[in-house]
C-alpha cells in the first residue's frame, strides 16, 4: 500500500508510525469503496425495472446492514483510538528536553524561511521589530551579548542526524505551513504564535522545505532546502557560518 501511495522517503523516527496509519486508512477506504460499489451493482440488478415495474418503497430488509455499518464504525474507532491518537499524542505531548536536542527558530514571511540558530552559548539573541530590514529579516539585535554568536540563514536549514530536533515556528505576516515531507512534519505557522514541532532525523540527505498554505502571488517560490548530515558535518558547517559572521 505504501508503494502505491507514492510517499516520499521516510527519514524520521516517527515516519513509520505515520505511514502505517496512512496505509490502514487507505485500506479501509479501499474496502469501503469496493463494498459500496458491489452493493450498488447488486441493487441495479436486484431492483431492475423489468423485475419490479412498480417502485419498491421498502427495499432490502434485514439486520445485515446494521451489522455492516457497526463494523465500519468499529474499524474507524479502532483507527482513531489505537493508531491516530497515539501518533498525534506523541507529537504534541512527548517533547524531548531542549538539553540534548538541536533547537532552531524558523520565522516565515512572504516568501522565505528565515532560520535562526542560537550559537555555541545555546541562547537566542534578542530581536527587535525596529531592526527589521532586507539585511536583517529577523530583526536580530547584534548588540545583545546572546546574539553575537547567533547564526542566521535564509531558506537553508541544516540539522544533525540521530538527534532530536525542536523547531520553534512563527510568522511575520500571514499563515504559512512548514512542511518537511521526508520527516513527516507539517505544521501551520501562525503570526503571533511560537509553535514548536519536534522530530528525530534518522538518515542523511538534502530535501526541500515546502509551504503548503496558499500565501500570496509568490507562494510558488516559497521553497527552502534542509540538509540532514552527520554531527561532525553539522558542527563544521555551523563553525564555518560563525567564522563568516566574525569577519
Amino acid at each position: 500500500m505504501l508503494q502505491w501511495l507514492g510517499l516520499p522517503a521516510a527519514a524520521s523516527a516517527h515516519a513509520g508510525d505515520v505511514d502505517r496509519t496512512l496505509a490502514l486508512v487507505h485500506w479501509l477506504m479501499l474496502v469501503l469503496f469496493a463494498g459500496w460499489g458491489l452493493f450498488f451493482l447488486y441493487v441495479l440488478v436486484r431492483f431492475h425495472r423489468r423485475a419490479h415495474p412498480v417502485a419498491s418503497y421498502h427495499g432490502l430488509r434485514g439486520r445485515w446492514s446494521t451489522w455492516l455499518e457497526g463494523g465500519v464504525l468499529a474499524a474507524e474507532i479502532a483507527l482513531l483510538a489505537f493508531f491516530s491518537i497515539p501518533v498525534w499524542s506523541a507529537r504534541v505531548d512527548a517533547f524531548p528536553p531542549e538539553r540534548g536536542s538541536t533547537v532552531v527558530r524558523v520565522v516565515a514571511e512572504q516568501f522565505a524561511w528565515n532560520v535562526h540558530y542560537p550559537g555555541p552559548d545555546g541562547r537566542f539573541g534578542r530581536t527587535d521589530i525596529s531592526l527589521l530590514g532586507p539585511a536583517n529579516p529577523l530583526g536580530l539585535d547584534r548588540t545583545d551579548p546572546a546574539a553575537r554568536d547567533d547564526v542566521t540563514t535564509i531558506n537553508q536549514l541544516h540539522l544533525p542526524v540521530d538527534r532530536p530536533v525542536i523547531v520553534y515556528l512563527s510568522s511575520k505576516d500571514m499563515v504559512h505551513s512548514f512542511t518537511l515531507p521526508q520527516m513527516r512534519v507539517k505544521q501551520d505557522v501562525v503570526p503571533g504564535v511560537a509553535q514548536p514541532v519536534w522530530f528525530t532525523p534518522t538518515r542523511t540527505g538534502a530535501w526541500e522545505i515546502a509551504c503548503s498554505q496558499l500565501c500570496g502571488l509568490g507562494h510558488y517560490r516559497m521553497r527552502g532546502f534542509y540538509t540532514i548530515e552527520t554531527q561532525a558535518a553539522y558542527d563544521a558547517w555551523l563553525a564555518e557560518e560563525a567564522a563568516e559572521l566574525a569577519q
